[in-house]
């Protein structure tokens, strides 16, 4: 937004790394798949003549889309980057997902980025999708800008665009949000602040002309959002009494909104025709704060060495976090950094530490390691580059430890960020090696899975053995196990099990005998136990009430322990443990000669056998309390769906972190784990998308006997 027309800038062809973080703006771009951010990223970087000319997403050929998964769904599946140079600032677009089952790579799009830039199709609906994201980076409070693609389209609407941006995302008034241009016909825009027209007919740049639409209404609408975000108090009561303001006043203080986060322009683009990209450019260029204008994460010393990082200057303690990590076939694991501070050269000795994601199968680690090659990437082609500064966004090759959220700092001076809050994974998968031999292959695949994508969690469950993903969504999975079977690891996925446990429901006995002879020693041993139910939770207790010795109290201890194998080894193919009960030995009998530790062991396992035979016992199914957030519309959908998956609602309440006029409200449930396995595919189709869960385990219960069988036959 500089204060004369982009008529004389010049693009460069050349890619020159920036050699001040003034000089540097990062900026995600955000929104709902297919609103257009790969397309206008293409039309970017084409009108810069950073790339010859714009790829398609189509045709599978765009710089930012260029995983295989990428070209044969046709939409972003993990952040990219693609810088640019424009009126000598280098500014790094990242490209984000836009599909909710990636909204992992958008928080690292958004970690990595000092700024966002929404995306919306005038020819829809601003989604509830979009909606979310833009709660998203209001959370963070990121400075927020708004383009409106596709203007060419058959059903382009760009005035009932910019009223739903300003009803969605301008607060109480909408006075937040407001266009800074308006299209003028096919090719051309207007400047509500500068009053002229760019015509775009005949190429880039646009000439420049005096505008001819009457726009006073939304001109002084503009001009009155400036003056309310000005920092010169001063600055209304002279525009009230009359007096213009400079276009050169106004652009300052709107220049000084934006990078504040008070204030979000919007401007219309259409990235096919390639109008609106010089305005865009300046927003980029100049509306946005540079790094050294954004608060730094928190960052603590570790071992004790007392290194501080204020500021964002490359003479300052190396910080940088990877944000991405993925597996070049010729470089091996890449590693894609932001710098924070600091300045990253070839050869640097650098300290890398990762912590807190030991539950998501990311043990923490301490490793020093030596930098080789830097790069600049631009999609997946890598650019060697001499140095990387604060503030920038670069590649490093060959870091064998290297994590996605992992700190990297000077071997002399390590350092740990606080990291980003990653999305929970709540949809599970179970997954199996195709044949024994390719069990290793999966495990080495896991471990690159795992390093560069932190959303996904493994688990391999310790009651029915199986190897678990638990992933974001239906997509997610899918892309998680094409990059396995990428890597040559065949796998299968198989019906998950449900960790299923079994219970008396009244007091039964058992009576357990071993008796064997066959020549020298033979094996001796009788037991009789009576097996109690205890409340849900207590577990397995095991008491002896045995009169006269008739079992020796060195067998005690035998007698437990089998029982206690026995009872974990379930009572039928299934292997359901068996929990909550007491099981008290009340008399058995012994052998001076035949009785040893081995035989009591058999004939305690025996004895709570007999038990099970003689008693009733009822299968018990594990269940999760449930915090389910939906806009308020959707709640009786919500609702409806609970009491068709044997769920109980406990409670609901407003969500008070919800912003005006996007109210939600929290269901508190408790849902059985068998109704939980596809919930959060459920969840976002019940509520377009907008719906989100948490659970946590609550407890086991009893399964009702209309239920039980098919739990069963699940397990076989």
């Amino acid at each position: 937004m500089s204060k004369s027309k982009a008529g004389n800038k010049t693009a460069t062809a050349t890619f020159d790394c920036a050699d001040r973080p003034e000089k540097i703006r990062n900026v995600a771009l955000v929104g709902h798949s297919g609103a257009g951010k790969t397309t206008l990223v293409e039309a970017l970087l084409a009108v810069t003549s950073t790339i010859p000319r714009a790829g398609s997403v189509v045709d599978g050929n765009t710089v930012s889309d260029a995983d295989p998964v990428e070209v044969a769904q046709q939409r972003s599946v993990a952040l990219s980057v693609c810088p640019l140079e424009w009126d000598g600032v280098m500014i790094n677009l990242l490209d984000t997902p836009g599909y909710p089952d990636f909204t992992g790579e958008l928080r690292a799009g958004l970690r990595a980025a000092d700024a966002a830039l929404f995306v919306v199709s005038a020819a829809d609906e601003i989604d509830p999708i979009t909606v979310s994201l833009w709660e998203e980076c209001a959370a963070l409070g990121t400075p927020r800008a708004v383009v409106i693609t596709k203007l060419d389209a058959p059903r382009a609407d760009y005035a009932g665009t910019v009223a739903a941006c300003q009803r969605v995302f301008g607060g109480e008034d909408g006075q937040a949000v407001l266009p800074l241009y308006v299209p003028a016909g096919e090719s051309a825009l207007t400047g509500l602040l500068s009053q002229c027209t760019y015509d775009y007919a005949k190429g880039f740049p646009p000439a420049e002309a005096p505008a001819e639409q009457d726009l006073a209404e939304e001109r002084g609408a503009l001009i009155e959002a400036i003056i309310n975000n000005s920092e010169d108090e001063t600055l209304l009561d002279r525009y009230l009494s009359g007096e213009e303001i400079g276009i050169e006043v106004l652009v300052d203080d709107l220049e000084t909104a934006v990078a504040r986060g008070t204030f979000y322009p919007v401007l219309p683009v259409c990235a096919e025709t390639g109008v609106g990209l010089a305005e865009l450019l300046e927003v980029l260029s100049g509306g946005f704060p540079s790094p050294v204008e954004i608060d730094l994460p928190e960052v603590q010393p570790l071992y004790g060495i007392d290194t501080k990082v204020v500021e964002c200057t490359p003479a300052g303690p190396l910080l940088a976090e990877v944000v991405r990590t993925t597996v070049d076939p010729y470089l091996g694991r890449l590693s894609i950094l932001r710098l924070f501070s600091g300045t990253l050269t070839p050869e640097t000795q650098i300290h890398i530490s990762g912590h807190g994601g030991e539950s998501r199968g990311h043990p923490d680690h301490d490793v020093d390691e030596r930098v080789t090659q830097i790069f600049s990437p631009l999609g997946a082609t890598l650019r060697p580059i001499e140095r990387a500064i604060a503030g920038d966004i670069c590649a490093v090759g060959r870091l064998g430890a290297a994590e996605t959220g992992d700190t990297i700092s000077a071997k002399t001076a390590p350092l740990l960020m606080a990291p980003w809050e990653m999305p929970e994974p709540l949809l599970p998968i179970a997954v199996q090696a195709a044949t024994r031999a390719d069990e290793d292959t999966l495990a080495k695949a896991l471990g690159r899975l795992t390093a560069g994508d932190p959303t996904v969690r493994i688990e391999r469950h310790h009651v029915t053995g199986q190897l678990v993903l638990w992933c974001l969504g239906e997509a997610h999975a899918d892309v998680v196990l094409e990059r396995l079977r990428a890597t040559g690891a065949h796998v299968e996925t198989v019906p998950l099990r449900i960790a299923l446990h079994e219970t008396f429901t009244a007091e039964a006995r058992g009576h357990g005998r071993l008796v064997k002879q066959s020549g020298g020693h033979g094996q001796y041993a009788v037991c009789d136990v009576v097996v109690t139910p205890l409340p849900r939770g207590s577990g397995v207790e095991f008491a002896e009430h045995v009169v006269g010795g008739a079992v020796p109290s060195q067998f005690i201890g035998s007698v437990e322990k089998g029982v206690r194998t026995q009872l974990e080894h379930g009572f039928d193919q299934d292997h359901v443990p068996v929990v909550d009960v007491r099981v008290t030995l009340v008399d058995g009998k012994a052998h001076s000669v035949d009785s040893s530790d081995a035989a009591f062991q058999t004939a305690g396992s025996l004895a709570v056998k007999d038990a099970a035979v003689n008693g009733k016992l009822t299968l018990l199914e594990p269940v999760a309390a449930v915090d389910i957030t939906v806009p308020d519309g959707h709640v009786g959908a919500v609702l409806s769906d609970l009491s068709g998956r044997r769920g109980r609602v406990t409670g609901t309440e407003p969500d008070s972190s919800a912003m005006h006029g996007m109210e939600r409200t929290i269901v508190h449930a408790e849902i059985p784990d068998a109704e939980l396995v596809r919930y959060a595919t459920s969840l976002r189709s019940i509520t377009a998308g907008t719906g989100r869960f948490t659970r946590e385990f609550a407890r086991y219960d009893l399964v009702p006997a209309n239920v039980a069988a098919s739990l069963r036959a699940a397990k076989e």
